[in-house]
C-alpha cells in the first residue's frame, strides 16, 4: 500500500529556536503524517518549489498546497490548521477574509521580534 499524499508542505525556519519548538508542537498532533514538513536549514532549494526562493522562505511561514498553490503568513498558518484534525474548525475560522487579516498583523509584529532572536543567535 502507497502512503498518502502530502495534505500540505509547510516549510519552516528549523534555525529558530520559537519557530523549530511551535512546529514540533504541530508535528506531534494526529494528522501530521500527511503534511510533508521542509526544514529550510536542511532542505536543498530544488525541495523548495516552484515560485519560492530560499529568502523568501526564511522571510516567514510558507506553506504550498498539493495543487501548487503557495500561501504564507496567517494563510500559511490557516493552511497548516485546516490540515491538522484537532485544529481544521480554528484553520476554517482564520482563513476568512477579516480573520486573516488581523491574523496577518499579527504576524507581522511577530516576524519583528524573531528577527532579532535570529540576530542575537547569529
Amino acid at each position: 500500500m502507497n502512503p498518502s499524499p502530502a495534505l500540505l508542505t509547510v516549510y519552516y525556519d528549523g534555525g529558530c529556536p520559537v519557530c523549530s519548538r511551535e512546529i514540533s508542537f504541530y508535528q506531534r498532533r494526529r494528522g501530521a503524517d500527511r503534511i510533508r514538513w521542509v526544514n529550510l536549514a536542511d532542505c536543498t532549494d530544488d525541495e523548495l518549489g516552484a515560485g519560492l526562493t530560499r529568502a523568501a522562505a526564511y522571510a516567514r511561514l510558507h506553506a504550498r498546497w498539493p495543487d501548487g498553490r503557495l500561501v504564507s503568513g496567517a494563510r500559511a498558518f490557516a493552511a497548516l490548521w485546516q490540515s491538522l484534525p484537532a485544529f481544521s474548525l480554528a484553520g476554517r475560522i482564520a482563513g476568512l477574509p477579516g480573520v486573516v487579516h488581523l491574523l496577518e498583523a499579527g504576524y507581522r509584529g511577530f516576524l519583528g521580534i524573531r528577527r532579532m532572536w535570529r540576530e542575537t543567535a547569529a
